[in-house]
């Protein structure tokens, strides 16, 4: 009986499986697709017959709910379809820099992973790298005794930055 109950939970993963992947490649076809110009000619021209029709369908609520439905529908899909991509995006780019701090051998390991940590968290390690940050820029200044490249020099807070720390 025990091996039925495994074949059972196997199948059900297997199932499972085959419907995510499926899922991920329709995802990835239509993201495609509907980042294409093309597709943005054919929404502009769908909401130019709709105002042409307008005149001759004397404004109705019928003509007027045909457009109010169908951006409706379409946003609420285009909604998860960008949410799903955004989520796949992150997470390959999360994989691949975690992969190049394990690659190096000064890195500190302590960065995996960093996107689970608390907000306050992240708050106190950017300021360890901005005061790191402000330690190399006046160490080349030192060195060079001349002023400080535009690229290198300390960045002014504006009364955006932390943003995430005050929610």
């Amino acid at each position: 009986m025990c091996l039925c109950v495994e074949r059972d939970n196997d199948s059900h993963h297997r199932e499972r499986t085959i419907v995510k992947d499926r899922f991920g490649r329709l995802v990835h076809a239509t993201a495609d697709a509907v980042g294409r110009p093309t597709t943005f000619i054919v929404a502009v021209s769908a909401i130019a017959v709709w105002a042409i029709a307008g005149p001759f369908l004397r404004f109705s609520n019928t003509w007027q709910l045909v457009i109010n439905t169908a951006t409706t529908v379409v946003t609420f899909l285009v909604v998860f379809l960008v949410h799903k991509t955004q989520n796949r995006d992150a997470q390959a780019i999360h994989l691949k820099l975690d992969e190049l701090i394990r690659a190096n051998t000064r890195a500190r390991y302590g960065l995996l992973g960093l996107e689970y940590r608390s907000d306050q968290e992240l708050v106190q390690l950017e300021a360890e790298f901005e005061a790191l940050r402000d330690r190399v820029i006046g160490e080349r200044q030192k060195r060079s005794r001349g002023p400080a490249s535009p690229r290198m020099r300390p960045r002014e807070k504006s009364e955006g930055d932390h943003v995430s720390a005050k929610i």
